[in-house]
Protein backbone atom coordinates (compact mmCIF):
# COMPACT_ATOMS: atom_id res chain seq x y z
CA UNK A 1 0.00 0.00 0.00
CA UNK A 2 0.90 3.33 -0.69
CA UNK A 3 2.81 5.39 2.13
CA UNK A 4 0.39 8.42 1.81
CA UNK A 5 -2.88 5.75 1.30
CA UNK A 6 -1.50 4.17 4.94
CA UNK A 7 -0.76 7.80 6.78
CA UNK A 8 -4.65 9.01 5.30
CA UNK A 9 -6.04 5.69 7.04
CA UNK A 10 -3.82 6.39 10.55
CA UNK A 11 -5.19 10.00 10.72
CA UNK A 12 -8.71 8.25 10.44
CA UNK A 13 -8.09 6.00 12.74
CA UNK A 14 -7.14 8.85 14.95
CA UNK A 15 -9.74 11.14 14.47
CA UNK A 16 -12.13 8.24 15.55
CA UNK A 17 -9.86 7.54 18.47
CA UNK A 18 -10.40 11.45 19.50
CA UNK A 19 -14.13 11.06 18.85
CA UNK A 20 -14.41 7.89 21.06
CA UNK A 21 -12.46 10.22 23.98
CA UNK A 22 -15.13 13.08 23.88
CA UNK A 23 -17.80 10.60 24.08
CA UNK A 24 -16.25 8.88 27.10
CA UNK A 25 -15.73 12.27 28.44
CA UNK A 26 -19.06 12.73 28.04
CA UNK A 27 -19.92 9.71 30.13
CA UNK A 28 -17.88 10.64 32.79
CA UNK A 29 -15.37 8.05 32.09
CA UNK A 30 -12.40 10.05 32.25
CA UNK A 31 -9.49 7.50 32.57
CA UNK A 32 -11.21 5.90 29.49
CA UNK A 33 -11.89 9.29 27.64
CA UNK A 34 -7.66 9.98 28.32
CA UNK A 35 -6.63 6.37 26.83
CA UNK A 36 -8.29 7.06 23.76
CA UNK A 37 -7.57 10.76 23.48
CA UNK A 38 -3.49 9.42 24.04
CA UNK A 39 -4.63 6.41 21.15
CA UNK A 40 -5.05 9.47 19.20
CA UNK A 41 -2.17 11.39 19.74
CA UNK A 42 0.04 8.28 19.64
CA UNK A 43 -2.18 7.33 15.63
CA UNK A 44 -1.50 11.06 14.47
CA UNK A 45 2.24 10.87 15.28
CA UNK A 46 2.51 7.82 13.35
CA UNK A 47 0.89 9.31 10.10
CA UNK A 48 2.96 12.24 10.47
CA UNK A 49 6.26 9.90 10.61
CA UNK A 50 4.51 7.30 8.32
CA UNK A 51 4.02 10.55 5.65
CA UNK A 52 8.00 11.86 6.31
CA UNK A 53 9.42 8.96 6.35
CA UNK A 54 7.65 6.36 4.49
CA UNK A 55 7.73 3.96 7.83
CA UNK A 56 5.34 3.34 10.56
CA UNK A 57 6.17 3.21 14.11
CA UNK A 58 5.16 -0.07 15.59
CA UNK A 59 4.81 0.66 19.41
CA UNK A 60 5.05 3.92 21.11
CA UNK A 61 8.83 4.13 21.97
CA UNK A 62 9.66 4.07 18.33
CA UNK A 63 6.99 6.49 17.44
CA UNK A 64 9.28 8.56 20.10
CA UNK A 65 12.53 7.98 19.02
CA UNK A 66 11.10 9.32 15.18
CA UNK A 67 9.72 12.55 17.08
CA UNK A 68 13.12 13.35 18.54
CA UNK A 69 14.88 12.55 15.52
CA UNK A 70 12.96 14.30 13.49
CA UNK A 71 12.51 17.71 15.38
CA UNK A 72 16.71 17.41 15.23
CA UNK A 73 16.25 17.74 11.30
CA UNK A 74 13.27 19.94 11.23
CA UNK A 75 13.06 22.43 14.47
CA UNK A 76 9.69 22.76 13.20
CA UNK A 77 8.57 19.63 14.67
CA UNK A 78 9.63 21.30 17.98
CA UNK A 79 6.30 22.11 18.66
CA UNK A 80 4.65 18.23 18.12
CA UNK A 81 7.52 16.68 20.09
CA UNK A 82 7.04 19.18 23.47
CA UNK A 83 2.55 18.21 22.95
CA UNK A 84 3.59 14.63 22.30
CA UNK A 85 6.12 14.41 25.11
CA UNK A 86 3.12 15.97 27.55
CA UNK A 87 0.03 14.52 26.39
CA UNK A 88 2.02 11.27 26.72
CA UNK A 89 2.17 12.18 30.55
CA UNK A 90 -0.39 13.86 30.75
CA UNK A 91 -2.97 11.17 29.22
CA UNK A 92 -1.46 7.94 29.07
CA UNK A 93 0.39 8.46 32.45
CA UNK A 94 -1.04 10.74 34.77
CA UNK A 95 -5.03 10.28 34.00
CA UNK A 96 -4.89 6.63 32.78
CA UNK A 97 -2.38 4.72 35.07
CA UNK A 98 -2.60 7.07 37.98
CA UNK A 99 -6.04 7.73 37.65
CA UNK A 100 -5.34 11.13 38.24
Amino acid sequence: MLEKERAGEIFADAQVLYADALEQREQGKLRNAAEKAWGATKRAADGLILARTGEEPRNSGKTMQEIRRRHHIDPALETIRLRYTSRQSLLHGRCFYDGR
